[in-house]
């Protein structure tokens, strides 16, 4: 069996297993052992397939790392109002306890209510975000 031959069923190998796995990484290592197997095609010789196969898998499994990290996350599902139809919900705190935490009244029961961080407890209307636990996340309206 040639070269090439066996660089391709690695790649093939590769990314059978990512569609077992769904890490995505593996593909990119599938693409270093694609590099080998047409570096073998080329009539590279073995020393130079292998380093053709580690570094372009390395530096694909790199670049992917650094464009997965750069991207923003995908939101909370605590916030989303497909998710939990409170949230968008207008509530009326009337007084901030000393802890930042507030006691409102509202779909019939006792909430605690928390703020998002860095804004100043001030009594008023605010906007349910998410939840948190048995929590109401608010920010002002």
């Amino acid at each position: 069996m040639s070269d090439s031959t066996v660089w391709w069923v690695l790649t093939g190998s590769l990314v059978a297993l990512e569609l077992f796995s769904g890490t995505f990484y593996l593909l990119m290592l599938a693409l270093g052992m694609m590099a080998a197997a047409l570096a073998a095609h080329a009539g590279a010789g073995l020393p130079a397939q292998l380093v053709s196969a580690a570094l372009v898998g390395s530096a694909a499994v790199v670049v992917w790392y650094v464009v997965k990290r750069r991207r923003p996350a995908d939101p909370s599902v605590r916030g989303m109002r497909s998710v939990n139809l409170d949230i968008g919900e207008i509530i009326q705190v009337d007084e901030w306890s000393a802890d930042g935490t507030a006691s409102v009244k509202y779909r019939g029961a006792q909430w605690r209510v928390i703020q998002r961080p860095g804004n100043a407890p001030i009594p008023g209307t605010y906007r349910v975000a998410e939840l948190v636990g048995n929590r109401l996340l608010v920010e002002k309206v």
